[in-house]
């Protein structure tokens, strides 16, 4: 998880460095973060009817393996047509990983568990910040753009091992399938009126963290004064924040409610969103203290929907339950990426202007998500008794 959220989230502070290399305007960055979204999405769809019809170690080699290749031809792009594509190849690997990891967890631990294992799960986020983007940053403004996605393959073939040798099958849920087609597999899952309601709050909560994060780079540097220097250190001592929030915050939600700390996390993140996006020249430390406060709030969010998400499907629906969640996640943050490259504009003075307007949306989505989330509560409840 910590290799695909990395070569996800390099690619945002990668944004100032590549409007400028590439010579491309915001409108194509946006699609270049978009078109890992759409590929992921049309992948996760596709595999759904699959996703409860193999082993879940080989369905995980056989994404990573692809996952891996996409990354080694966006480290070898010589120009922006030949990263578009690169960007799709990765997708449509790399978007169904983190949903076939989810199964796993689910398959694996009882829900008065999950909330510590997502905590866990949730530190590649933090760790991708601490251990990757910094790194990443560095050798990119050393050795050029194209290295921290080399550095990525390298470190996903040795995981990829690890799996291979250390990993056993994860089988159990075979010892209920079905023998429905995946068409009719897929169908199902669709049909069911609490899943609907989940993959709602899905769309809405990919809102937030696919329009604010590509372009918050070039917001930094641009708008806040920060220097490209500066971006390793900000996102390293935020990720040691975040490495601490992302468990933290899966305790309490086991340990008192799910939805209590999903609500307070909402809150926390509008209250930051909405001073950040307003925000002119601004000291480093305040910058940093606001961006802690930002990832505490998200993961505080993030953290028990995922484990809630994760009490809806039933047992033999689990994996196209995830996948098929995954993929409209994925799509819901592709779309929003494209509509943020579009509102958002660079001045000649490079200045990125109605990022606020980006932030009032985000806040309008967290509101709405705030009700369906409830619902989500409420309908598991009503179910099993649990939350």
């Amino acid at each position: 998880q910590f290799t695909v959220v990395l070569d996800f989230m390099v690619l945002s502070p990668l944004g100032a460095l590549l409007l400028e290399k590439l010579n491309i305007n915001t409108q194509q960055f946006g699609l270049v973060v978009s078109a890992y979204a759409f590929s992921a999405g049309a992948s996760g769809l596709l595999a759904a009817g699959f996703a409860d019809k193999f082993d879940r170690k080989k369905l995980l080699l056989f994404f990573y393996t692809g996952f891996i290749i996409g990354t080694f031809l966006c480290g070898i792009a010589p120009n922006y047509e030949f990263l578009l594509l690169a960007r799709i190849v990765t997708g449509l690997f790399g978007g169904v990983i983190s949903s076939i990891g989810f199964a796993i967890i689910t398959d694996l631990f009882v829900m008065q568990q999950r909330g510590r294992v997502m905590g866990f799960v949730q530190m590649s986020f933090a760790g991708s910040q601490v251990l990757g983007i910094p790194v990443g940053l560095y050798f990119a403004n050393k050795f050029g753009w194209h290295s921290p996605f080399i550095i990525i393959v390298g470190l996903s073939i040795l995981i990829a091992l690890i799996i291979l040798i250390k990993m056993k099958p994860i089988n159990e849920h075979l010892k209920t399938k079905s023998d429905a087609t995946a068409f009719q597999h897929l169908t199902k899952i669709f049909a069911n009126t609490g899943y609907l309601r989940a993959f709602s709050a899905t769309v809405l909560l990919a809102t937030g963290g696919f329009m604010l994060m590509p372009f918050a780079s070039a917001f930094s540097v641009n708008n806040l004064g920060l220097k490209m220097e500066d971006l390793p250190m900000l996102y390293m001592f935020t990720g040691l924040f975040s490495m601490a929030a992302g468990p933290l915050a899966g305790k309490l939600s086991d340990k008192t409610s799910k939805i209590a700390v999903f609500f307070g996390g909402s809150v926390l993140t509008m209250i930051v969103v909405s001073i950040y996006c307003n925000l002119g020249t601004t000291p480093f430390w305040i910058v940093l203290l606001l961006n802690i406060l930002l990832f505490a709030g998200v993961l505080s969010r993030v953290v028990p929907a995922q484990a809630l998400m994760t009490a809806v499907p039933a047992p033999q629906d689990r994996g196209a339950f995830m996948s098929v969640n995954s993929s409209i996640q994925q799509i819901s943050g592709g779309i929003a990426s494209a509509v943020a490259g579009m509102i958002v504009v660079q001045t000649e003075g490079k200045a990125i202007e109605n990022y606020n307007i980006l932030g009032y949306v985000v806040i309008v989505s967290m509101i709405i998500t705030l009700i369906v989330m409830n619902n989500i509560n409420t309908f598991i409840k009503t179910k099993d008794g649990k939350a």
